[in-house]
C-alpha cells in the first residue's frame, strides 16, 4: 500500500507539475549573488530576521518543555523552504536547530553553502539542497518538526501542492511558519507601486500582485489540507528606519503558524498554545528590534 502511495506521489509531482514556477526561478537568478549585501535588494529580508526570527523560536518554546539555555531549538529539525542564500537558515541554525534549506536555484545554494562556511558551527547544523519541496518529499515523509516557508508562497505556481507538500514532510504536529504578502489595494501600492517602481527597496518586476495570497485564502487551504491555524500577525516594513514591526493589520505583511494535526488526525488541546501563548510571541519579538 505504502509503495503503491509512493508512485501515486511520484506521478502527482513528476516534473510536468510542479511548485516551482520557472518564471520566478528566472528573475531570482540574476541576483543569486547578492543574498548577503546588508545594504542591497535584499536588505528588507535581512531586517525582517528581527522579528520573523524571535516569532518563530518563542512560538516554538511556548510549545515545548525542553529549554536548552544557549541552543534553544537544539533537537529540532527545520525546513527552510526557497532557503534562497541562507538568510533565515543561519540565525535558525544559531539557535541550535538543525536545518535543512532547499531552494531550485543551484546559485541560491552555491551562495548559502560558502556563506554557511565560514562559520565551523553553522557548517555541522545546516546542509543545503538544490531541490524543490515536492522532489524531497518521498525522501522525507514526516521527517521535520519544523517548516519555515518565508516570502515563498507569492512566488509558487501551484499554492495548494505546495500546502500538500509541506503536510506531507511535516511531524505529526509539526509547525508551519509562513510570512507573505496580502492581496489588497494597499499592498500594490506598497508592495509594488513604492517598493519596487519609487523607492527600488526591491528589485523591479520581484512580486506579481496576482499571486498575492489573502490570508483568508491561505486559512482555509491550510485548515483544508490538515492544518489548524494558531497565529496571524499583521508586520508592517518601514523604509526610512529599514526596520520591521508587528501591527494588528494583515492588509500587507502577515505572518502566519499553523500546525499539522496528529496521528489521531487531531491534535491535542494540550499539545496547542493558549490563546495567550500564541500571542507572547509579539511581545518578545518587539523587544528584539
Amino acid at each position: 500500500q505504502l509503495s503503491l502511495f509512493r508512485l501515486t506521489m511520484k506521478r502527482l509531482f513528476s516534473a510536468s507539475h510542479s511548485s516551482v514556477d520557472s518564471k520566478e526561478m528566472k528573475k531570482f537568478q540574476l541576483l543569486a549573488h547578492k543574498w548577503w549585501d546588508e545594504e542591497g535588494e535584499y536588505s528588507a529580508l535581512h531586517s525582517m530576521n528581527a522579528i520573523r526570527v524571535p516569532f518563530i523560536r518563542d512560538t516554538l518554546l511556548n510549545m515545548s518543555s525542553n529549554y536548552h539555555l544557549g541552543n534553544p531549538l537544539s533537537g529540532v529539525k527545520i525546513l527552510d523552504v526557497g532557503c534562497g542564500g541562507g538568510l533565515l537558515s543561519e540565525p535558525l541554525g544559531r539557535l541550535g536547530a538543525s536545518v535543512t534549506g532547499i531552494d531550485p536555484l543551484e546559485d541560491n545554494i552555491r551562495t548559502a553553502d560558502q556563506h554557511k562556511s565560514f562559520d565551523p558551527v553553522l557548517a555541522k547544523r545546516i546542509q543545503y539542497k538544490s531541490s524543490s519541496l515536492e522532489e524531497i518529499v518521498e525522501e522525507c515523509m514526516e521527517t521535520f518538526d519544523v517548516i519555515v516557508a518565508s516570502e515563498v508562497v507569492e512566488h509558487v505556481a501551484d499554492l495548494e501542492m505546495f500546502i500538500k507538500c509541506c503536510s506531507q514532510v511535516l511531524k505529526p504536529e509539526g509547525s508551519l511558519f509562513i510570512t507573505t504578502i496580502n492581496k489588497t489595494q494597499l499592498s500594490y501600492v506598497l508592495g509594488i507601486v513604492v517598493a519596487e517602481k519609487i523607492t527600488g527597496i526591491v528589485p523591479e518586476g520581484t512580486h506579481e500582485w496576482e499571486k498575492f495570497v489573502p490570508p483568508e485564502e491561505l486559512e482555509r487551504l491550510l485548515e483544508s489540507n490538515g492544518f489548524s491555524v494558531k497565529t496571524v500577525n499583521g508586520m508592517l516594513y518601514n523604509p526610512l528606519s529599514g526596520s520591521w514591526s508587528w501591527m494588528e493589520s494583515t492588509s500587507i505583511n502577515y505572518a502566519m503558524h499553523a500546525v499539522k494535526s496528529g496521528a489521531q488526525g487531531q491534535s491535542s488541546p494540550a499539545d496547542a498554545p493558549s490563546e495567550l501563548e500564541s500571542e507572547q510571541p509579539l511581545a518578545t519579538a518587539g523587544t528584539t528590534m
